[in-house]
């Protein structure tokens, strides 16, 4: 039975979908939340996504660039009640199959579903995955993220994570130094301002216990004397939020280069 995943934040809509295409056969999975969407992604493999682009804490958009890094050729439907035109265009840049707006009749989305079952199924091309069961290769490297945000930290610890790496999340800098004890990371990834203990203060003892690892700063902070303040304590990489994940992915790959080398 092919499996259809939505992924919505009203529950009505949930249940109705699930109604609708459990009538046509389909074997449907459902949930409220991004996060768990992406859990359920992974887990189940579904034929087609229906996914909502405007939901709290994590939008669709949010999620679609995480699906596309586990599968650049999965079929996802975009439900698009009330999105922008800028959101429209950022899913179409993300490859979305189709977008179906909401309020059309349910017909519409059932043939449009229809149309994406159809398509051919493409060989996983993600560098990580691997036929077992959905799960990732381990690659033996860890990663420490560190950001006092609860959705940004376990956003990038799910990113890093279906890549393969170690990823631990830690939201206070105290935490972190101790968990650096213990672990050893072979890569941190450092919010630069948090409450309690800033990242400043964090790196700053970091260099002074002589961590060997990379680090890498992430910042929504444009203050100049703030960044030339953290570049003098010597990250491997500053960048600004909101963090671009395929830039992060790349710098993470290139500090842990470097340490080898």
């Amino acid at each position: 039975m092919m499996k259809i995943l939505i992924v919505d934040d009203d529950q009505m809509n949930c249940d109705l979908l699930q109604n609708v295409f459990t009538r046509h056969g389909y074997q449907v999975i459902s949930t409220t939340s991004g996060l768990e969407g992406l859990n359920l992604f992974r887990k189940h493999v579904p034929r087609v996504t229906l996914l909502d682009l405007r939901m709290p804490e994590m939008d669709g958009l949010i999620v679609l660039k995480e699906i596309r890094a586990v599968d650049p050729h999965a079929p996802v439907i975009i439900l698009g009640g009330g999105a922008t035109e800028v959101q429209e265009n950022q899913a179409r840049a993300l490859r979305v199959t189709d977008f179906v707006r909401k309020g059309l009749s349910l017909d519409v989305l059932v043939e449009a579903v229809q149309r994406a079952a159809q398509l051919p199924i493409h060989p996983n091309t993600a560098p990580v995955l691997v036929a077992n069961g959905g799960q990732s290769e381990q690659i033996d490297e860890s990663v420490l993220v560190v950001d006092d945000d609860p959705l940004v930290c376990d956003l990038l610890v799910q990113f890093l994570s279906l890549r393969g790496y170690r990823a631990l999340g830690i939201k206070d800098g105290q935490d972190a130094l101790r968990v650096v004890e213990d672990v050893m990371p072979d890569a941190i990834v450092l919010d630069l301002i948090m409450p309690g203990m800033s990242g400043i203060d964090v790196l700053r003892a970091l260099r002074e216990k002589e961590y060997p690892g990379g680090i890498i700063i992430m910042t929504g902070s444009h203050n100049e004397e703030l960044l030339d303040e953290a570049w003098a304590l010597g990250p491997q990489e500053v960048l600004l939020k909101p963090i671009d994940l395929e830039c992060l992915l790349t710098a993470i790959q290139l500090v842990l280069v470097c340490r080898e080398c």
